[in-house]
């Protein structure tokens, strides 16, 4: 039987239309601290601070990834839908 009572997630979901934007904030999110935390250490090591140097290249990082995301989106929904048999 379904739960009726209201819960915080239900309390605070969003509209529905604002759907790739949601989808291109946490894509952007994860990929962006993902890519920073192997970068900086590729880069300039694990030592010493390592998570201020990640942070501060998630800084730059995330927003220029959200943006990307959303940009690049729609093209990868149809070059899935070109190649993916129905």
């Amino acid at each position: 039987m379904r739960n009726l009572q209201p819960t915080f997630w239900s309390d605070i979901r969003i509209p529905v239309r604002i759907t790739p934007f949601v989808f291109a904030f946490f894509m952007s999110s994860i990929m962006a601290m993902l890519m920073c935390l192997v970068i900086v250490a590729a880069s300039t090591g694990m030592a010493g601070d390592y998570a201020m140097r990640v942070l501060r290249a998630y800084k730059l990082a995330m927003p220029v990834a959200f943006v990307c995301v959303l940009i690049v989106r729609p093209i990868v929904v149809k070059l899935v839908a070109a190649t993916v048999r129905q």
